[in-house]
């Protein structure tokens, strides 16, 4: 180890002896740094991560490592030296492996180099290490295979640039042959086989911060193979061509064969171990969840996934089929025998196809392919079937992936490969559900208990009455051990529970015969499992099968894995105008109705008949407007029960002016805000304004010369406020997984404490301490006026809170209100038309004291025209704007198991607004690091060499010599002759 050591000194001692290694070095940091900020353009990206530097390593690292390498073997050969270091006693094993180490050492310096920049995007944003720390590892291993490559090269020629040309040669063919340029030629299975074979994308995964022992594996079997090549080739030089020595030479060539051998079954050995890696990210983002593992530790059917690939599969979706066999593979390992994995190419199995489009309705995509012969469709099939008893479900390309504007064109990723299975698993296992199995969940036998009050109980109310007792009668009888029933007459005389603790056991009180009458009645049904309470209250009608889904929905609530019923109310359709003509509809909200509908039970409600049924779990309310009291008595009363509410309730909402067609802030008037108040929860008359603020496209007018040009641009819009995890509740599993969220056109939101002295009270979202509340409602901005923001800033800025949840007991709105079927009584219409509700019930004035509410102060930021405009500046923040409702739902029903993968990734991960002034110090900040650092470690090397003692030479014969005085010999010297002396 000392002799290697010692020349791997050597070698460095000679690459900083002359300015060319630091040339080198220089010019592949000033490549990096360029190809960083403008190629890949990292501040109009807006994300906080550095794949821009990695990504372009594997190119940048072959010019470098040809320059280090060049001269390593050839210069030697060229001036001589090389048969002296061949004839010298060390070992041709430690001579490559100093050179190696001094070539690697000098990459390493140079990627060091660079670590200024992961530290830049750090201060900047919320940089995830691991990927870093993977890239930087992935680099270096990298580095070592090429710099193998480059000796052996070097060894076989005694020309520099024949040398250098070489390696770039040889070392862009294994990046080559990975990449999409060739391995588009091929289909998916050569293609696949291909990219084993590419040091390219074996890249890919250690650069996202994934460690694959497989990777690694290559990465020092490629090197090994190279440095083995290497001494073989220079112990060539060190024999003659004669047939004396042709054993010798057989020798060695079959020895270096049998290790290339050796390394290729090694690699073939460990292909299918998958599992074997070391995730770097921050989240573990590339690993099985505990979500996941426990959903499919819980299976009690086989479930089975499919998967459909064709062979001749679309470019850039075929490098991903290889990830997703992976994943399934580890889903596979995790459901220990319960999961049956296929994979077919529907293509080439027509009954396999047949059975895809007529049963599964899984039809190939076309897709349009652009190569060298032009332009052509090819039908694809990329999907996935997920099959549990009988329900199924299915995910095509568009589910699974994400396409992403780059300077290079459109990259096509995974979106979230783990939350799109398991949510899909989720949803068919969770829906094959029966009676049975909702029984078999419960850890303890279910209590039902009927309180009536037979005395006072209304004539109409005797079917509802009746009804309850043979359903829950016939449910006792057919599960026995698992339910039992009772009945409480609260009117009789030797009754052993009075109404106090009643409400104090169940909060629940009994209803007034009518609206305005002063008898009550009990029809209470009290569902108890364990420590759950769940309570069905009376309602005019109740048919046998809505009572036992009520039934089966409480008990559902009371045990996990099973799916949640979210209703949804959105605003109706927009009206004609007074001229008749229909007027445009901005109150869209299907992506995020589609997006729910993947792990939820999704009901449109209208409201109108003044009740929800009694199996909706969560209700949610966007943009609330032109509501009837009716409706809102539904919304107070189902509050009153116990429900869940998520109300995006802003003072404003987006509209048209009907006159110029221009955009506006309409006023959200009918809504939902007075009841709220009446809860204790206010939803303030103004919008708020912030500084730290999202883009938003606006039409400006430029002089050109002598012409004016409308154009659009991205330019900072206060109504979009920018809020991140600092402004974010970090107790709250509502928030706490989100990076960042933007409201749009937001109101503040408070809650007034001392009306709610014993609620538990949560602040989601805070703007950032730069906004202002303002009451403009002219969405767009006056760029003469105010060319800054196109708005007047505040004069007081501060932060302010724009979404709450609380938990509390809350007293109904209608309580000291006339009844809203006053007129349906008196016979008299309803305000929008409708005719007649139900019977109305008695009030129910107060709510259990678990009672759940979020009020968010927009609606605006989940609208499908928000969304729009979000994705011309990328989508991220929308999707986030989507996660809090689906955080919000899962908080609601206490299953936060897939909130931990939901808002996995770095899509999350975006920078804050930066100024152009501040862009480019930045980049200056970063080249003027790396080349003061370069020039540097120049200066110290040359301070070091200077002060380096020369070697004293013996004096040339005939040249006068000192005179020593004479020494007296100690008697224990030895002889001159002893000495050894001459």
């Amino acid at each position: 180890m000392k002799k290697i050591l010692s020349i791997t000194g050597k070698e460095l001692k000679l690459y900083f002896g002359s300015p060319m290694a630091l040339i080198f070095v220089g010019v592949f940091l000033v490549l990096t740094l360029f190809v960083f900020f403008w190629v890949d353009s990292f501040f109009a990206r807006g994300i906080a991560d550095v794949r821009a530097l990695f990504a372009w390593m594997p190119l940048l690292m072959i010019f470098l490592v040809s320059a280090l390498t060049m001269h390593q073997w050839s210069r030697e050969e060229e001036s001589g030296n090389l048969q002296v270091l061949l004839t010298m006693p060390v070992r041709l094993v430690e001579l490559v492996a100093g050179k190696f180490l001094s070539a690697l050492a000098l990459v390493a310096l140079a990627l060091a180099l660079t670590l200024f920049l992961p530290v830049t995007v750090s201060s900047l944003g919320n940089l995830d290490w691991g990927p870093v720390i993977g890239g930087y590892l992935a680099a270096l291993l990298l580095a070592s295979s090429y710099i193998a490559i480059g000796l052996f090269v070097s060894s076989r020629t005694n020309n520099q640039l024949v040398a250098l040309i070489g390696t770039a040669v040889v070392c862009g063919l294994f990046q080559a042959v990975g990449s999409p340029v060739v391995t588009d030629l091929f289909g998916a299975t050569t293609g696949d086989l291909l990219r084993q074979f590419g040091t390219g994308s074996r890249f890919e995964s250690i650069e996202r911060g994934v460690v694959d022992f497989r990777d690694l594996v290559y990465y020092l079997s490629l090197t090994i193979f190279f440095l083995a090549l290497n001494i073989v080739s220079l112990d060539s030089k060190r024999w003659s061509a004669g047939a004396h020595l042709l054993a010798h030479r057989l020798n060695g060539r079959l020895s270096l064969a049998l290790v290339g051998l050796n390394l290729l079954a090694l690699n073939l050995l460990i292909a299918p171990l998958s599992a074997a890696r070391l995730d770097l990210t921050q989240y573990n983002e590339y690993s099985l969840s505990d979500a996941t593992k426990n959903l499919l530790a819980d299976l009690g059917e086989p479930l089975l996934i499919r998967g459909y690939f064709s062979e001749d599969s679309h470019p850039a979706l075929a490098p991903l089929v290889p990830r997703i066999k992976d994943t399934l593979r580890e889903y596979q390992l995790a459901a220990d025998g319960r999961l049956q994995l296929e994979f077919v190419d529907p293509l080439t199995n027509p009954e396999m196809e047949r059975e895809a489009n007529q049963i599964h309705g899984i039809r190939p995509s076309p897709l349009q392919v652009t190569d060298r012969g032009g332009v052509s469709l090819v039908n694809v099939y990329f999907d996935l079937l997920i099959a549990y008893g009988d329900q199924t479900a299915s995910l095509n390309f568009s589910e699974l992936i994400d396409i992403v504007d780059t300077p290079l064109g459109a990259e096509v990723r995974l979106r979230n490969l783990e939350y799109d299975l398991t949510s899909a698993i989720q949803r068919v296992v969770y829906g094959f559900q029966s009676l049975d199995a909702i029984l078999a969940a419960l850890e303890q036998p279910a209590q039902l208990t009927l309180y009536l009050s037979s005395a006072t109980l209304p004539e109409w109310m005797a079917e509802v009455s009746q009804t309850m007792i043979d359903v829950t009668g016939e449910m006792a009888d057919a599960n026995p051990d698992k339910v039992a029933f009772s009945v409480v007459d609260m009117s009789a005389a030797d009754v052993s529970v009075s109404e106090q603790e009643l409400f104090d056991r169940y909060q629940i009180q009994p209803v007034a015969t009518s609206f305005f009458a002063t008898e009550t009645f009990f029809l209470h049904l009290v569902i108890e499992a364990g420590a759950d309470i769940q309570v069905i209250y009376p309602a005019g009608e109740l048919s046998q099968a809505d009572l036992r889904r009520a039934i089966e929905s409480s008990l559902k609530r009371s045990s996990s894995g099973f799916l949640k019923v979210v209703g949804l109310w959105t605003p109706p359709p927009a009206g004609a105008d007074q001229f008749g003509r229909q007027m445009p509809s901005l109150q869209q909200y299907s992506i995020l109705e589609d997006a729910l509908r993947e792990n939820y039970e999704l009901r449109r409600v209208t409201l109108e008949d003044g009740q929800l049924a009694a199996d909706i779990d969560v209700l949610i309310l966007l943009a609330p407007h032109g509501l009837t009291d009716i409706q809102r008595y539904a919304i107070d009363q189902y509050i009153m029960r116990g429900g869940s509410v998520i109300a995006a309730a802003g003072h404003y909402r987006l509209g048209i002016d009907p006159y110029l067609g221009t955009l506006q802030l309409d006023v959200n008037e009918n809504g939902i805000q007075e009841m709220l108040a009446s809860y204790g929860i206010m939803v303030g008359g103004s919008v708020v304004m912030d500084l730290q603020n999202a883009p938003f496209p606006v039409q400006v007018q430029r002089d050109v010369g002598d012409m004016v040009v409308s154009e659009i641009q991205a330019l900072d819009y206060p109504f979009f406020a920018d809020v991140r995890a600092d402004k974010l509740d970090p107790d709250s599993p509502v928030v706490n997984s989100l990076q960042l969220l933007t409201m749009s056109w937001a109101s503040p939101v408070a809650v007034a404490e001392a009306a709610l002295p014993d609620a538990r009270i949560a602040t989601l979202i805070r703007s950032s301490d730069n906004a202002w509340e303002s009451t403009n409602t002219n969405p767009e901005p006056d760029l003469q006026t105010y060319p800054d923001f196109g708005f007047p800033i505040g004069q007081e800025l501060m932060s302010i809170p724009l979404a709450v949840a609380v938990e509390a007991s809350f007293d109904s709105y209608f309580s000291d209100m006339p009844s809203p079927f006053e007129a349906l009584e008196s016979g008299e219409a309803l305000d929008d038309g409708e005719p007649a509700a139900p019977e109305p019930l008695g009030l129910i004035e107060r709510s259990p004291d678990n009672t759940r509410i979020i009020v968010l102060g927009s609606a605006e930021f989940v609208n499908d025209t928000v969304y729009q405009i979000s994705a011309s500046f990328g989508g991220d923040r929308f999707f986030n704007n989507i996660q809090l409702i689906a955080n919000a739902i899962d908080w609601f029903t206490e299953d936060v198991s897939l909130a931990s993968i939901r808002s996995r990734g770095s899509s999350a991960r975006i920078l804050p607004p930066i100024h152009e002034s501040a862009q480019n110090r930045w980049v200056l900040i970063n080249y003027a690091v790396a080349i003061i650092g370069l020039v540097l470690i120049g200066v110290v090397w040359q301070l070091q060499r200077r002060a380096e003692q020369p070697i004293q030479l013996l004096p040339p014969p005939g040249a006068a010599t000192e005179t020593r005085p004479p020494q007296t010999e100690s008697a224990d010297a030895p002889s001159g002759s002893d000495q050894g002396g001459f």
